[in-house]
């Protein structure tokens, strides 16, 4: 299945003439995008408190998770009470909304939302129907400003403003709808938000964003190195990425200097020690989002990168403000 999986990706950015007969069923699924957006804007719900959605208009991963930390932490400074909503893809909570504890396990929680918790320390309330975890924030946890990580096509969920994180490598691939291509909504979507973000550069229009990796950490005792001395101690590393695009974690490890042995897994793959097992004593170095499901396996060999998103001056306050709007500016006459 996984094999299946990735020659489908392949011919969705890379191209494939056996895709065409999904053409007619990209355009359907196109068509009804386009009349559950319409319906939305005609409805224009208000949302109870701000609400700040951070999607995609791709299937996969693009980079949201280090956004959505970054402005869940830029929101604190400025003195708001933040709450994280999300799917909780990969848990297995089943009596939804809950709470993510930063302790919690990540077969209940979710890789994601435990990685925003520990993070970026805000509250994330889990529900597969957004609508209800945003009452959830609200009523239980007192938000002023609801960040939903992920949700652009859950139009239950009510909105201020838009955010949508295109990876700057593939881009939109062959620009087509599933399952022809790789789109959830058309291309013209992105016409319709408030801001679009390139995790790499290379789309016009949109505000660069920088995954600037940090130091690496060890997941058993927490000793930390810096890049050069972590080469000179471990010049050759197994790298091991269970995200959307592993590739680009790679090629961040390669740009350290390392020799990588690269190990790409399925998005949400739920790692068990034998994954890890591969007979040779070499450091094994992954994604941050892949370490909170390791960290118990007591391994010393095990490494995590933390990176931090980095964008133009202003940006991340300019997202906040448009979704915050009046309360925005009263903020800032207070200043």
């Amino acid at each position: 299945m996984a094999d299946w999986a990735r020659r489908i990706e392949r011919g969705w950015y890379q191209g494939s003439a056996w895709l065409a007969p999904l053409r007619p069923l990209g355009w359907l699924v196109g068509r009804v995008a386009r009349r559950r957006l319409q319906r939305f804007r005609e409805q224009a719900p208000v949302p109870p408190v701000p609400v700040l959605v951070v999607g995609n208009v791709t299937v996969g991963g693009t980079g949201k998770t280090p956004l959505v930390i970054a402005l869940a932490r830029r929101a604190r400074q400025r003195g708001l009470t933040v709450v994280v909503i999300s799917r909780g893809y990969g848990g297995a909570a089943g009596d939804y909304p809950i709470t993510v504890q930063a302790g919690d396990h990540p077969s209940r929680a979710g890789d994601e939302p435990l990685l925003i918790a520990q993070r970026a320390g805000v509250t994330v309330v889990l529900d597969p129907r957004r609508d209800r975890a945003l009452d959830e924030a609200v009523r239980r946890h007192g938000a002023d400003l609801v960040i939903s990580d992920d949700g652009l096509q859950h139009y239950a969920l009510p909105r201020s403003a838009e955010v949508v994180v295109i990876d700057g490598d593939r881009g939109l691939g062959n620009g087509r709808c599933l399952p022809a291509g790789p789109l959830r909504e058309p291309p013209a979507r992105l016409a319709a938000v408030d801001f679009v973000i390139a995790n790499g550069g290379g789309w016009p229009g949109a505000s660069t964003m920088t995954l600037v990796p940090g130091q690496p950490l060890r997941l058993q005792d927490g000793e930390s190195l810096d890049a050069a001395d972590f080469l000179a101690r471990f010049p050759r590393v197994h790298g091991v990425a269970g995200i959307g695009h592993p590739g680009r974690f790679f090629r961040t490890l390669e740009a350290l200097g390392l020799a990588v042995i690269a190990h790409p897994f399925a998005d949400h793959h739920a790692f068990r020690p034998a994954d890890l097992a591969f007979g040779d004593g070499l450091p094994v170095i992954m994604t941050e989002k892949d370490a909170v499901k390791c960290r118990g396996f007591n391994d010393p060999r095990l490494w995590t990168l933390p990176v931090v998103a980095e964008l133009p001056p202003g940006t991340l306050d300019a997202m906040l403000d448009r979704a915050l709007g009046d309360r925005s500016r009263t903020e800032q006459e207070q200043l």
